[in-house]
């Protein structure tokens, strides 16, 4: 099992590359961050600062979009990271939830993000695209490789990731909702006559060190509400007791009362106060090392290939370098 780190891109910059400098050198493979123009700096930037300041480890945005910015520009910005450093970079991308609506849009189609992973992939490794109808392709590219990751919790969307991603990102980690998801992307990659085990599957989630779980539940709450808002989604456009959804993962929404983007994805964020300690628990990774293990041993047996660990809280440095010294050693293989 691989190892990301997540965070988001706070200023000052320098902050974010110095942590994901401690990632590399406790065993961390992926360096993610959030994308979302409007709440944090330009992640792409400091990318180049990450990849400058690193040796091996892999970096890019869980996740963006489609909408935010023109597809050969993201592909051609994926494809000079990858000429100066190496294809050391991974393409996160989902429908837009935070970009989007805190710039007042709707997060994009389905058809439009699967149409968006074909171009920004063949772009970025030099191959034609077509763009608004518009035939493009990159020359300077050489031997450049982006594997795209799609991020999805509903049916459509988890069909999507199996026919066209090169990984899925699961952004909670249950054990049970993970399997049935895990499942979803693998029989649709075998009906579109793809190899499931082509499909990288990376769960992530706030994982938090310590014996104290009150204290970790409190800063991890906020994970929920960001889950929150896209089950939300699926509420209203399967229905609560559709089938379609487990209702493991659409139940406790029940008293989601809106949601200030404001906090997004910040520790103490007033808009989670429906969360109940139950959901914290599921989605989350909390407790002493051994819970952490005991956990990341069952999603790896559900097929996880990555955990991605959401750091943020209170104990960003702490919490990498436990995972450096005792969890990830326990799950490397």
């Amino acid at each position: 099992m691989d190892f990301g780190l997540v965070l988001q891109t706070d200023p000052p910059a320098s902050r974010v590359v110095s942590l994901m400098k401690r990632a590399e050198r406790n065993g961390f493979t992926h360096g993610w961050t959030f994308d979302s123009a409007v709440l944090w700096q330009e992640p792409f930037v400091i990318y180049s600062q990450i990849l400058a300041n690193t040796t091996k480890l892999k970096v890019g945005p869980m996740v963006t979009n489609p909408g935010t910015r023109t597809w050969e520009v993201t592909a051609s910005t994926f494809a000079t990271l990858n000429d100066m450093f190496g294809n050391r970079t991974v393409c996160g991308i989902g429908r837009g939830d935070s970009a989007m609506r805190v710039a007042g849009r709707r997060p994009g189609t389905l058809a439009r993000l699967g149409e968006a992973i074909d171009a920004i992939r063949d772009l970025a490794e030099g191959r034609e695209a077509e763009v608004d109808g518009q035939p493009l392709r990159i020359p300077w590219v050489r031997d450049g490789k982006l594997p795209v990751w799609m991020a999805a919790y509903g049916p459509k969307a988890l069909a999507l990731a199996g026919r066209k991603a090169d990984g899925f990102i699961l952004q909670l980690a249950d054990p049970y909702l993970t399997e049935w998801m895990v499942k979803a992307v693998r029989a649709a990659a075998v009906e579109a006559g793809r190899d499931p085990a082509s499909v990288t599957v990376c769960v992530a989630a706030p994982a938090y060190v310590g014996d104290d779980l009150a204290h970790a539940r409190e800063q991890c709450r906020w994970f929920g509400g960001m889950v929150g808002n896209h089950v939300a989604d699926l509420v209203a456009r399967y229905g609560e007791h559709s089938g379609l959804v487990p209702e493991a993962l659409t139940s406790y929404i029940k008293e989601r009362h809106g949601y200030d983007y404001s906090h997004h994805g910040r520790a103490g964020n007033p808009s989670t106060d429906f969360v109940p300690d139950e959901i914290v628990d599921r989605f989350c990774l909390l407790g002493p090392p051994e819970a952490h293990i005991e956990k990341l041993r069952a999603l790896r047996e559900l097929g996880v290939d990555q955990f991605a660990v959401y750091d943020m809280h209170d104990a960003q440095e702490t919490t990498i370098d436990a995972y450096g010294a005792e969890i990830i050693p326990a799950l490397h293989p």
